[in-house]
């Protein structure tokens, strides 16, 4: 699934050169995880302002509301200058003056979404629930710490949840809990408050770290030019049960947490 660093890679892959941009025309193929919420047709001449990101979800400023375009479990978007006709799993164009932003995702979990505004209901149905972001200055100790103290899950899940802190993938929630050296298991309300501090550094490092790599691709990611992500090449446990550990050479572990993988050091994470 992608994460907060692969929209975040796709948004900056396409957002400079679509920005300024004359929509023509959005064309919806299989209907999607949400309804447009919109006439599409009411779309066409409006400009394309600029592209944000919010969490998992991309926020395209229109000139009268903002497209919300989220990639779901599958999906990727490719910023097109001439497209050939959609295949089966390309679901929704987005025809402009500068090119095609199509949407392909093949298990269509993915939408795009017209809101009047960003604080308008339809957002807020989708937005309001997110957490920190963990890229930007509101991501402290103080907010951080004070949203583990109200959860008694283990931290791992409380990293997935997303109403904490966002997009923590389950790759992502892995590396930050080694390079914090807290266990995946322990509750996110025993956590004290310098080890919240080291994890907090540690979601920040891993998640800039990822941008930087282009993200991870395990199975189709791409960014808007088609390029693939490679920090999963790079990871210190994910996916890495019974070799050793980059610090003590224990041997990594997995288990199963949610019905998701959770690889750990047994040695360095307490």
């Amino acid at each position: 699934m992608p994460e907060l660093p692969e929209v975040e890679v796709t948004r900056r892959s396409f957002a400079d050169r679509i920005a300024g941009a004359t929509i023509r025309a959005l064309q919806l193929g299989k209907p999607l995880r949400w309804p447009l919420g919109c006439e599409s047709i009411t779309l066409a001449g409006q400009r394309v302002l600029g592209v944000r990101r919010r969490g998992k979800y991309l926020l395209m400023d229109l000139e009268r509301g903002v497209l919300l375009w989220h990639l779901g479990m599958s999906g990727s978007l490719r910023l097109l200058e001439v497209a050939g006709a959609p295949g089966p799993h390309d679901h929704a164009d987005l025809v402009t003056d500068r090119g095609v932003l199509r949407l392909h995702d093949p298990r269509r979990f993915g939408a795009v979404v017209f809101a009047p505004g960003q604080d308008s209901a339809v957002a807020q149905r989708l937005l309001g629930r997110l957490g920190l972001e963990p890229l930007e200055a509101g991501f402290t100790l103080a907010a951080f710490a004070d949203g583990l103290r109200q959860r008694r899950a283990p931290i791992k899940q409380v990293l997935l949840a997303g109403d904490v802190v966002v997009g923590v993938g389950n790759i992502y929630a892995s590396e930050a809990l080694f390079l914090a050296g807290i266990h995946p298991t322990r509750a996110a309300s025993r956590i004290g408050r310098e080890r919240v501090e080291r994890l907090r550094q540690a979601i920040v490092s891993v998640l800039a770290r990822a941008v930087e790599l282009g993200g991870s691709t395990l199975r189709d990611f791409s960014n808007a030019q088609g390029e693939t992500g490679h920090f999963q090449l790079s990871a210190s446990v994910y996916d890495r049960e019974g070799q050793p550990c980059p610090r003590c050479r224990a041997a990594i572990r997995r288990i199963v947490q949610g019905q998701r993988s959770t690889y750990y050091c047994p040695q360095c994470q307490t």
